[in-house]
């Protein structure tokens, strides 16, 4: 049998997500639930990839399902496709199984030509509609399918307001409209060099060909990236008979939210325009009216409106965010969702439906995304700033969170600013998805059109970024690069400061503070620390450090970095003179300096941990990187070192490395400089002696040796730290148990862990540095190519910011194997940067790690991301 491409509404469910994406699977149960929408059929995900498989062409097979499905849906409604009477007109949207608002392309009311637009405007007797139905699907298809920019036909429509004397769309008369077909038309005819398609058939087919196209348009791609989505998933398509809210005053168009997405209060939180099609809430361009304004205009329609909003959250079980059209006073409900919230509203929501016994808190825990939790852990304003600083204006509060910035007037704008270093916000009359990428740079988005449920609104609540819009009392000119507001004028150098919490803008900076944890959070992460069996330390090089991921829930830490420590002012001088000693006797004077700092360090380390386990790796980088390059800091080092500045020269001269991350570093320093990790040592060890006699605790410290890639290697070091370890506890009279373990991050260790567990106590995966060997490429210079390879889909993600599973992953999983074939209980970290990414941490707790480590602000993240594998592949706690 051959494959099936498209589907009816009512041959699908939830299920088939994968399948029919999201909005066509959640369109199909709608149909299955009874809910009222308008009937349609979904062409599916398959029938993308096999688009781009066929080299961007839809199949033949493709379009006579297609044209089959479209004669099922004509004798379901009763309408007919470029009928004579009664026209079939149809939306064609896009349908990821992800969701990704905002991102993909829409096209309304297809299937209007001259002929039906007058069929139309018999039928309903309103010529009116029928032409501002025509003139936005003259302007979608063109934009979607033609790619010919909105701006332009928006300055045409603008100019037509001008010459009538009128502000709004719905004063343009039928005889106004009719005239705005025919310059619509004539402007596509001038650049395109053809005439707009008069066939539905082949408006509908390019139709479905664009929504596929849109499938890797760039600020798709962008969206992919920042949320986990590969590019092989593809989009569907959903094909769904027209309902028109802009038929008159008994018409109208909406965004629902079961609850309140930016606060979570359990109250139907929607928006609506009487009058309006769906581009017109979204897109911001008039202002909507609050749900209640619905229960004066229309009870009936108003309590059948909050009947389905509550039996689809109830179906669903989570939050809700569903579009919806009012046709001549019959309601109508267009997609459903889950729906993006705050991080604060998602943590509000979980707990609400939790007591509400919705959920159980393992479903609870399934419902947010980690990465949000990111956005509640940065700094808010400082309360008194904020008295003193002078209020500029306010809108609507889209996001919260706070931002100051420079102003900045375009999304390229924004983009370049933040890559030099400047913090900007981006300032524009409305956003569009075009914009994603200077929304993803800014500090923060400011609008001065739509509401709480706009493009800008939507896409900042979800990435977690600050929004401020519907700030309707300024008046922005991107051409003069202008801000204006009560004649004051504001120009791309000057601060502003948003408070997406509150709508309030600010003028000048504002300093900002931590913020504070408890409540709901307190009561999700217990759950979260409940269910997961994967511990979460974190990487830390200072007491302040240590403290801050104390706070947000660490279990010890992971990886100290101990060369961060010799870069400190007092400190730099020392170990340069420890790197160009001659002999091992002026190399010891100068450890000698530094044995007492490094001490220091490590005790406060150990102090601000509390007695949690403290990883600490030996000295790594290659030596040259603490010496100075320049002329003028080498002859200034030269004298206090009392040597010329052509003997440090030669010793510069002499550390170079064509390849220093491939070079003498790591465990190779001590191959050929002991007394480095003989004084490394004595610090950790002393150090966690004198801690645990002071506060009584039992410190065990583990001491990592960085870059081994022969077990002979980890015996050479792990001898000089053992002898000098234990001949320090034995003078001491203390007892002290020890780690000595390594980080696995080159190949080779991982190829023969077997070997290297012999003298392991424990393994940590350095995944930065092994995902760079095992591609062969640097990660500090990877970022001026790889943005190729996502252009050309040879990678969907940096393999930097997530784990590449399939080629790293399994060396991860082959020496965890290897590792425990010798040792069954051989303890198995990671501390890379993969520590605390989502997807990441869920593979690694799917190999059977004991923790992984990341940066103290990314530690709720990775605990909640724990759990969230512990709920879908659960495994026996320890």
């Amino acid at each position: 049998m051959s494959k099936k491409y498209v589907y009816l509404f009512n041959e699908g469910d939830a299920s088939m997500k994968n399948l029919l994406g999201g909005k066509g699977s959640n369109l199909a149960e709608m149909t299955n639930l009874g809910i009222p929408i308008p009937k349609g059929f979904i062409v599916t995900t398959e029938a993308c990839n096999k688009y781009y498989d066929d080299g961007k062409v839809i199949a033949s097979e493709i379009i006579a399902e297609i044209n089959e499905k479209l004669a099922a849906l004509e004798k379901e409604t009763g309408k007919t496709f470029n009928g004579d009477k009664n026209p079939l007109l149809v939306s064609v949207r896009s349908g990821a199984r992800a969701s990704m608002p905002g991102m993909m392309d829409t096209i309304l009311n297809l299937g209007l030509t001259d002929k039906t637009v007058e069929v139309l405007a018999k039928e309903t007797g309103n010529e009116r509609f029928a032409y501002d139905s025509y003139r936005r699907f003259i302007m979608m298809f063109a934009d979607v399918v033609k790619e010919l920019s909105k701006k332009n036909f928006d300055k045409i429509l603008e100019a037509m307001k001008e010459e009538k004397g009128v502000h709004l769309d719905t004063e343009l008369s039928a005889d106004d409209l009719k005239k705005l077909v025919v310059q619509f038309k004539q402007y596509y005819k001038e650049q395109l060099g053809e005439e707009f398609p008069e066939d539905p058939k082949e408006q509908l087919i390019e139709s479905v060909t664009a929504v596929f196209r849109s499938w890797d348009n760039p600020r798709a791609n962008v969206y992919r990236r920042l949320n986990d989505i590969p590019s092989s998933w593809g989009t569907a398509v959903n094909v769904q008979m027209m309902v028109f809210g802009n038929k008159g005053e008994t018409s109208g168009t909406g965004v629902a939210f079961s609850r309140n997405p930016a606060t979570g209060e359990k109250k139907v939180f929607a928006e609506y325009l009487m009058n309006a099609q769906g581009e017109d809430v979204v897109a911001g361009i008039r202002t909507p009216s609050p749900i209640e304004e619905l229960e004066r205009q229309m009870p009936e329609t108003y309590k059948q409106f909050i009947d389905i909003v509550n039996k689809l959250e109830a179906h669903y079980r989570d939050m809700q965010d569903m579009e919806f059209t009012i046709e001549d006073g019959t309601l109508y409900f267009l997609q459903t969702r889950n729906g993006k919230r705050t991080a604060q509203a998602a943590l509000k929501i979980a707990v609400d439906m939790v007591k509400e016994g919705l959920v159980t808190e393992k479903q609870a825990v399934l419902m947010i995304d980690p990465k949000q939790l990111d956005t509640l852990l940065h700094p808010a304003f400082d309360a008194e700033g904020l008295k003193a600083a002078p209020v500029m204006t306010t809108g609507l509060p889209a996001s919260p969170g706070a931002a100051t910035g420079k102003i900045a007037f375009t999304a390229a704008e924004a983009k370049e600013r933040a890559a030099a270093g400047e913090n900007v916000v981006l300032v524009r009359l409305e956003t569009s998805p075009e914009d994603i990428e200077g929304m993803i740079a800014a500090e923060g988005i400011l609008t001065v059109r739509g509401g709480m449920t706009s493009h800008a609104a939507v896409v900042a609540r979800g990435m977690g970024t600050c929004c401020v819009a519907g700030a309707g009392a300024l008046k922005v000119d991107e051409d003069a690069r202008t801000v204006t507001l009560a004649g004051k004028v504001y120009t791309d150098q000057d601060y502003i400061s948003l408070d997406g919490s509150t709508g309030t803008v600010y003028e000048g900076q504002i300093k900002t503070v931590e913020p504070e944890i408890s409540g709901h959070f307190g009561t999700f992460m217990g759950w979260a620390d409940e269910i997961r069996t994967l511990k979460v330390r974190t990487n830390a090089d200072t007491p302040h450090d240590a403290a801050t991921a104390i706070k947000f829930g660490a279990e010890g830490i992971g990886l100290t970095r101990t060369e961060h420590m010799f870069f400190a002012e007092d400190r730099i001088f020392m170990m340069r003179q420890m790197i160009v000693a001659r002999t091992e006797a002026d190399r010891r004077k100068a450890l000698e300096k530094l044995l007492p700092m490094q001490k220091s360090d490590f005790k406060g380390i150990y102090e601000a941990m509390q007695g949690f386990p403290v990883t600490i790796r030996f000295l790594d980088p290659p030596l040259h990187e603490f010496l100075p390059q320049e002329d003028e800091q080498i002859a200034e080092l030269a004298e206090a070192l009392e040597m010329t500045a052509d003997e440090l020269k030669g010793v510069i001269a002499d550390l170079h490395e064509f390849n220093p991350m491939m070079g003498h570093r790591g465990c190779r320093l001590t191959v050929s400089y002991p007394e480095i990790a003989e004084m490394q040592t004595r610090a950790v060890i002393e150090a966690a002696i004198e801690v645990n006699k002071e506060k009584g605790w039992n410190i065990v410290p583990e001491i990592m040796i960085p870059l081994v890639g022969e077990v002979k290697e980890l015996k050479y070091v792990k001898n000089i730290v053992v002898k000098t370890a234990d001949a320090i506890i034995a003078e001491s009279g203390a007892e002290l148990k020890y780690l000595v373990g390594t980080m696995i991050e080159i190949p080779r260790a991982a190829v023969t862990a077997d070997e290297i567990a012999t003298e392991a106590d424990f393994f940590s995966f350095g995944t930065n540095d092994l995902t760079q060997m095992t591609f062969g490429f640097s990660r500090d210079d990877a970022g001026t190519f790889l943005k190729h390879y996502y252009e050309k889909k040879v990678y969907d993600f940096d393999p930097f910011a997530k784990l590449d599973q399939e080629g790293v992953g399994q060396l991860v999983k082959m020496a965890s194997e290897k590792g425990r074939s010798v040792k069954e209980n051989l303890k198995l970290g990671v501390c890379g940067e993969h520590g605390g990414d989502p997807s990441s941490v869920n593979f690694f707790h799917n190999v059977g790690l004991d923790y992984v480590s990341c940066s103290p602000y990314r530690v709720p993240v990775a605990r909640l991301a724990a759990a969230q594998a512990e709920v879908r592949n659960p495994r026996h706690k320890k």
